[in-house]
This record gives C-alpha cells, structure tokens and sequence, in this order.
C-alpha cells in the first residue's frame, strides 16, 4: 500500500452507525467513502441469509463504482424466538431502533436466564471488482444476552438491550473503542484482513 495514497474501499451501507465503526477500524488502511457520497443507492436485500445480503450489498457497490467495496449484513439472533430479530433485525417493528427494541422487550417478557441469551452476527464481503469471482468472506459473533430494559446512550441497534459476555454494562454504555475491540462487526472485520494479508 502507498504511503502516499490510501486505496478507496466503497462501503456499501447508508447506516451511518455501521459506517462509523468501519471508518474507526479500516480508516489507516483505506480511504473509506460511504456509498451514498458516490450516488448509490441501496439495494434490495432478497437474500435468505446475512451471506446472501452482503455478497449482493458488496457486488451492488462495485458495479455502480468501479472501485473496492465492503459490505456487511448483520443482526441480533435469539434462539428463543426462533433465531428473530435476524435477517430483519433492522426492520423488526418496521418503525426505526426504538420500537425494535421495545418490540423485542415484550416478545421476551416470559422469558428468563440462560432463555434471554443472543448474539449479535456479522458477514463481511470485500470485493476487489464487481466480476471478482473469489470475494473475501468474513464473520464474526458476539455472544450475550437480552436485558430487561435499556440503558446507555451509545451504539445503534440492539446496543441499549444487550449485555455482552463479560461485561456488566450493556453495549450501549460501551466506548467506541471498548466495542471495537469485541464487538461481532470488529471480529469479522479482523478476520477480514488477516485474510487479505494488509
């Protein structure tokens, strides 16, 4: 890599949350651009799994740039609801973070102990051109469980509900630079370049 000159890396998301962390991990290596500042519009997701969602996020941002793009799709699973929030962790209530979260207070209202565990999961899709017939794939898990309210006032998502493993604190009440060192889109993004070898 130049010293001179980072290389783009297109992120293919509008969340402003998820860019943000990826800036804070990926921004010494690459010159990260939203892909909404490049015109880009997001893509329907109609994949059946987070690897399906992101390799069609990443080949989207690709296509309309001509450059290097990340992509990641991720979510909060709760086996005691059968795996939900997951793929549609994002639009669970369909009316933004807050009523998610309020919506899945009352879905684990009878729930209790080892019944509120969840985890956070994150897949990673680089692309080096839109043709590349061997993107890189890349996951990572953050394993916890479900508060029985909220607190803090940091992260995005789930954050104010989720008590990760080995903390008191809930990932809202985390620092940035606490969150990024274990949270699932950290692991994946690690994995990430290992795989790439930068």
């Amino acid at each position: 890599m130049s010293h001179i000159e980072q290389p783009r890396l297109v992120i293919a998301s509008h969340n402003q949350g998820k860019i943000k962390e990826f800036q804070e991990i990926l921004g010494k290596r690459w010159l990260i651009t939203p892909q909404g500042e490049l015109g880009v519009p997001e893509v329907a997701e109609t994949g059946l799994t987070f690897v399906e969602n992101a390799l069609l996020k990443a080949r989207h941002a690709c296509t309309n740039t001509g450059c290097a793009s990340l992509a990641d799709d991720s979510g909060l699973v709760v086996p005691s609801l059968g795996g939900d929030p997951g793929l549609h962790s994002a639009r669970y209530s369909g009316k933004g973070d807050q009523c998610n979260n309020a919506l899945l207070l009352e879905r684990m209202a009878k729930y209790s102990g080892d019944q509120r565990a969840a985890f956070y999961i994150t897949v990673v899709v680089f692309f080096l051109h839109a043709d590349d017939p061997t993107p890189i794939i890349a996951e990572g898990r953050w394993f916890g469980q479900i508060a029985t309210g909220p607190r803090g006032d940091g992260g995005f998502g789930y954050d104010p509900l989720f008590i990760p493993e080995g903390f008191q604190r809930h990932a809202a009440e985390l620092t940035a630079e606490e969150k990024n060192r274990v949270s699932h889109r950290a692991k994946a993004v690690h994995s990430l370049i290992k795989q790439l070898q930068i």
